[in-house]
This record gives structure tokens, sequence and C-alpha cells, in this order.
């Protein structure tokens, strides 16, 4: 089922959106990484369930707890093992589904494919799963903390954020629940959310993330080039449609004399519309990219849809669930970002002497 992530810097998860816990295995981390364990489970209250008025209401506490790999506070080299209990689960809520499938979903295609389903919040395919990464990412952060990575919320909706990252003070992403780092946009979004929120249907948007002090030699120059990497990682969370780095699609409308990163004299270039990334490898500028999150496809309005036997028929969504899951997808973007970063960061120790 692809339940791995990463090469040297490994993680390997397990569990479903109501069954007891879900967990994992990072396997690689370095031995005698002073590990801060509040930091890491700060990062999973920034993901976790509840925390404010536009996000789903199931509260769960995500609270981590290690099995391995650690002693006295350092990392030891082994599997580090960890467990997240669920400890909120309304399965009853999916009753009603267990027998259609749930437009947009994964229901259809992991019922065909293998032949079970566990409807129960979607089972697997629930973005619960991403509290996992969360927890690997935290680590990796912590291993790489030279390297400062900050994802916010560019937009939502029709309402994006006019201004490029470097007029944006990274220290206000936290001082809104919407996470962006501009209080008027945020306000806007926030208004937008609610009001998506009273009409019973959802809406999509699109987080911006920023990695600096970018060592240059991260990545490998054909098939696993740096940004492929983040690509898939990026491609990899729950709504996602759509990633571009650099000047991404914009840069389709360019003319390459202008497109071009000219080069300082120390090495630096001028625009950067590379996005820190050429040839597929690190090259010490900022590395940005933008991810797009459709809208969440449960709906809490009547539709149709099919049921196990391709018969025509109406469902409301019932339950917890996010109107828009970008705010909450903001820390497991840069979670990802830090453990494709981090396995790229041990490979390069070991490329030349």
């Amino acid at each position: 089922m692809g339940n791995s992530f990463g090469k040297l810097f490994k993680l390997s998860t397990f569990g479903e959106s109501h069954g007891k816990a879900i967990g994992g295995i990072i396997d690689g981390c370095p031995a005698g990484l002073q590990l801060d364990i509040k930091a890491i489970q700060k990062e999973l209250n920034r993901r976790k369930p509840g925390q404010s008025a536009i996000v789903t209401q199931r509260k769960e506490p995500d609270t981590v707890e290690f099995l391995s790999g650690i002693f006295e506070g350092a990392t030891t080299g082994t599997p580090i093992g960890f467990l997240i209990k669920n400890t909120n689960q309304k399965s009853k809520d999916y009753s009603a589904i267990k027998d259609t499938f749930r437009p947009s979903h994964a229901d259809f295609t992991y019922t065909k494919k293998y032949g079970i389903r566990d409807y129960r919040g979607g089972g697997r395919s629930s973005a619960r799963e991403t509290a996992n990464w969360i927890v690997a990412g935290a680590i990796a952060k912590q291993l790489l903390s030279e390297m400062k990575i900050n994802a916010y919320t560019s937009s939502v909706g029709d309402i994006f954020l006019e201004k490029p990252y470097q007029e944006l003070n990274f220290n206000l992403i936290e001082s809104n629940v919407v996470r962006c780092p501009d209080e008027s946009y945020a306000k806007k979004m926030i208004a937008k959310i609610k009001e998506i929120k009273k009409q019973g249907d959802t809406i999509g948007g699109t987080i911006t993330c920023v990695i600096q002090n970018v060592p240059i030699g991260l990545g490998e120059p054909v098939f696993d080039k740096l940004h492929a990497r983040l690509g898939m990682a990026m491609l990899s969370i729950n709504a996602v449609k759509g990633f571009e780095y650099g000047s991404g699609f914009c840069g389709a409308k360019m003319k390459g004399s202008t497109h071009n990163d000219a080069f300082n004299t120390d090495g630096t270039t001028k625009t950067n519309l590379s996005g820190g990334i050429q040839g597929g490898i690190s090259n010490g500028m900022d590395i940005y990219f933008r991810v797009a999150f459709k809208p969440v496809a449960t709906l809490l309005q009547k539709y149709n849809t099919i049921d196990n036997h391709g018969n025509l028929v109406t469902m409301q969504g019932k339950g917890r669930h996010d109107p828009c899951v970008v705010p909450r997808a903001v820390p497991i973007v840069e979670a990802l970002a830090a453990m494709v970063l981090a396995d790229f960061y041990l490979l390069q120790k070991s490329n030349k002497l």
C-alpha cells in the first residue's frame, strides 16, 4: 500500500482513522540527536482536530508515546517506534455510508482494488494518518536545525495573499486560526470559511512553503531530483491537487531572457525564479513552493451518488468534518518538506570525501 516514505530517513506507518491507534517507525535517524519532545508535541497540536471553530470538532489530544529508539532524551540510532491513540471515535456517524460511495473519496477505488472497505472515517485513507507524518517531520526538523521551514496559508477560495514571502513576518503565522501571516487577509479567509461552513459546503486553497538556509548540493540530478521528491511528498497529502516550485506555471508565460536567474559574483542569483533548485539540486538560495488543496469532499448537504450495486441514491454527510482543510495542513506541508530534506541531507554526507 506504499506505507513507507523516504530512503535513509524512512518512515513506515500503520493505523486507521477509527482504529485503536495510529503510529509508525522512523528508521535511519542518526544516534546522538538530543530531542525536544515538547517541540514534537507542539507540532502535533498544530495539526490536531478541534483547535478552532473553522476545523472539525473531533476532540483528539494526539499525544505521542515513544516506544523505542530514544534513551535519556537522545536518539540511539535504532528504529524510533511511536504510538498515537485514538480516543474520540464516533464510528456510528459513518454507518449510513457503509453501502454507498462518497463522491471524490477513496471509497470506490479502495473497494474495487482490495475487495474490502473500512467505512469508518475512510479507514487507512483518512487524513488522520498525517499525524504520523508530523512526528517524523518534527524529528527531521530537529536534525536540520540550521534550516528554517515555514509554511502558511496563501489563499482560501478566491482570496489570495498578494504579497511576496520576503515581505511577510513568519512569526505571525500562528497568530490566527487560518495560519496566514497577514492579519487583514486572515480575517477575510476566516470569514469566507465560516460562510461556506454555514452553507454545509467546503472550500479549497493553497499553502506556500519557504525553506531557508539550505546548503548547496541536496538532491540527485536524474530520477531523484529534489523538486521531484518534494512534489511526490506534497502530492501524497490527502486533498492535494497541484504542486509548483519557483516560478511554477507562471514561468511558462515568460521568455528565457527574463526567466534566467542571473548570477551575482558570490554565486547567489538576482531573481531566484528557480526556487532554490537547479538541475534537481539545491543551489543555496531559498526554496519556495506552493501546494493546491481541493475542497473537502464530504458535504453536509444532500447530493447524489451510487451504492454498492450501482443504484443512484441521495445522501448527506454527517459527523465532524473540516469546511477547509488548509489551516490544519500547514504543519503537514512543513513536516513532509523536512523529511525530504533530512533524507537528502544524510545522503549528501555519503556523496563525497
